[in-house]
């Protein structure tokens, strides 16, 4: 059995998740808290995708799209937010993160009929009346698409915006995504809403967690005579199509790499494609070094068994000789999280080290 997800999710370069995590931890906050009282540091102005917008006060009316992402709704809760959604559309069913599917789950819907796609389609949008919509990407706001516009949502009075790694305009995008983007998000949603030192809590606690991480993993590595290079690590998204071959949903270009490098590994598919997939033939897998396996898990209810088979086809890798590997799920995206995949990948790669 497969599952496809429209490819716009993963334009971002992920996709992410968290409960409210006031002070503490991305990866250990289970509930979602009410937010602070917006400061005296209105009005703010945040640029997205080539629209700069000016904030009076900090919404109240929120509506996510869903994007096939978790991203922006797990930061709307990482940032106690949770109470100025109005709807939501956004669930992953599944997260390293204690308390966070339920999280999301007990947050209104709105009572929309969402589209074939599972997401809000331009009339039920405009009838929530919102007075900021998140979506992924700039399909999100496609007329074409059946989606209310920017535009569409500024005559209601509704801001908008998209993280920067989903605009449109390929020149807005600056390198591959990174975990610096998840920040970034964070830290426009901290301004936009008035939780700005909520925001860089949780980017202190992170970047620190990494930081410690890496330094760990990097010492030893150079204690093994200097001679030890990143393990080669596929990524892949279990019992999921992307393509034409039966490995098409096999991470290329995307956060993962970043989260990956932070973890003393690297992405042993990375240069066979510039997009966020590579469609690959068995024969091309077969012949790849694999050191270590992350299976990715979106509703799969036995990840565990997806790298057992992957193992019992390629018994060359390393990796199936060692029977290494780990499963994660929304961490390995764009969200608040990204240091709980980068603790995960590290243990599985280099036990000894932390």
């Amino acid at each position: 059995m497969s599952w496809k997800r429209p490819t716009a999710a993963f334009a971002v370069g992920a996709l992410c998740l968290a409960t409210a995590a006031c002070g503490t931890s991305s990866g250990t906050a289970a509930t979602a808290g009410k937010a602070e009282p917006p400061g005296a540091g209105y009005p703010v102005t945040v640029t997205d995708c080539g629209q700069t917008t000016t904030y009076t006060k900090a919404p109240s009316r929120v509506v996510v799209m869903n994007g096939a992402s978790v991203a922006e709704v797990s930061s709307m809760l990482a940032l106690g937010l949770g109470d100025r959604i109005v709807a939501n559309a956004q669930s992953y069913g599944m997260s390293e993160v204690p308390g966070r599917v339920q999280a999301i789950a007990k947050l209104p819907t709105g009572g929309v009929k969402l589209n074939d796609i599972q997401d809000i389609p331009r009339e039920a949008m405009l009838n929530l009346r919102p007075d900021f919509v998140l979506s992924t990407t700039g399909f999100g706001f496609d007329p074409k698409n059946g989606y209310a516009t920017r535009k569409d949502l500024a005559s209601i009075g509704a801001h908008t915006y998209m993280p920067v790694k989903g605009c449109d305009d390929a020149s807005s995008v600056k390198g591959p995504p990174s975990i610096d983007d998840s920040y970034s998000m964070l830290r426009d949603l901290g301004k936009i809403f008035g939780v700005s030192a909520r925001a860089e809590k949780l980017i202190a606690d992170s970047r620190a967690r990494i930081a410690a991480i890496s330094a760990k993993v990097t010492t030893k590595l150079k204690a093994s005579a200097g001679t030890a290079q990143p393990s080669k690590v596929m990524v892949i998204f279990s019992n999921m199509s992307m393509g034409a071959n039966e490995f098409s949903s096999i991470a290329g270009v995307g956060i993962w790499n970043d989260i990956l490098a932070k973890a003393a590994g690297s992405n042993a598919f990375a240069s066979v494609t510039s997009n966020s997939f590579a469609d690959l033939s068995k024969e091309k897998v077969a012949a790849a070094q694999v050191d270590a396996l992350v299976v990715v898990s979106y509703h799969d209810p036995d990840p565990d068994a997806y790298a057992r088979k992957l193992f019992a086809q390629f018994p060359q890798w390393k990796a199936a000789r060692d029977k290494r590997y780990t499963v994660l799920s929304d961490s390995i995206y764009l969200g608040p999280s990204n240091d709980v995949a980068v603790e995960r990948i590290a243990r599985m790669l280099h036990p000894d080290a932390l």
